[in-house]
C-alpha cells in the first residue's frame, strides 16, 4: 500500500466517525478537510444551527409538506425520512429536505473559523458528490477531493453524473478509495 493511499484511507475513517453525528434518517455523510494532512475542518448532513431535524420536527410541519400530511404523520412517527416515506428516491426531492450537505458544511466551518479552504483536501465518506457540492468544493479552492468507490471501482450511489463532468472540467484532482478498505 503507498503511502498516499494509507492517508487517504486514515482520514476517510476519520470522515465515516464524523458522518455518526448526523441525525439525518435518510443517509450519514461526513466529510474532512485537510491541509498538510492536519485537520482544519469537519462536518456531516444536517439541519441549520439550531434548526430541529425530521424526527423532532412537529407532525403539523410535515402537513404543510406536498398536502400530503397523513402519508407524512405516519412516516414521522415512525422515524422514516420524509422523503424516502414519500417515495423519492436518495438525492430527489432535496427541496423537501432541511439538511445541508456534509461537504458544504466542512466547508462553512471552516469559514465560519477563518480557516483558509485553499489547496485543501476533502475526504467525503460517500460516493460522488452532488453538483451543487461539486460547484462549491471547485469554487472554496479546495485542490482535491477523495470519495468512496463500489467494488466494481465505479462511484457508489452518485446524485448525479454532472458533477463527476465539473470536478474534472475544474482541474481537480479526484481520487477513490474502495470502501471496503475504510
Amino acid at each position: 500500500m503507498n503511502n498516499q493511499l494509507e492517508w487517504d484511507i486514515y482520514f476517510l475513517k476519520i470522515a465515516k466517525e464524523v458522518s455518526k453525528h448526523s441525525k439525518c434518517l435518510s443517509r450519514k455523510i461526513g466529510a474532512v478537510l485537510v491541509k498538510d494532512k492536519s485537520i482544519i475542518s469537519t462536518g456531516y448532513n444536517g439541519p441549520a444551527k439550531g434548526v430541529k431535524h425530521c424526527n423532532d420536527r412537529k407532525i403539523e410541519f410535515f402537513e404543510a409538506l406536498d398536502n400530503q400530511g397523513s402519508m407524512i404523520r405516519t412516516g414521522a412517527e415512525n422515524n422514516v425520512c420524509p422523503r424516502r416515506y414519500m417515495g423519492y428516491k436518495s438525492g430527489q426531492g432535496l427541496h423537501l429536505c432541511q439538511a445541508g450537505h456534509a461537504e458544504r458544511n466542512a466547508i462553512i466551518q471552516a469559514a465560519k473559523n477563518g480557516i483558509a479552504t485553499k489547496d485543501a483536501t476533502l475526504y467525503c465518506y460517500c460516493g460522488q458528490v452532488c453538483k451543487d457540492c461539486a460547484i462549491e468544493i471547485v469554487n472554496s479552492g479546495i485542490k482535491e477531493l477523495v470519495y468512496l468507490e463500489g467494488p466494481e471501482k465505479r462511484p457508489i450511489n452518485p446524485y448525479d453524473n454532472y458533477s463527476g463532468i465539473i470536478l474534472k472540467e475544474s482541474g481537480i484532482i479526484v481520487r477513490t478509495v474502495n470502501e471496503e478498505l475504510i
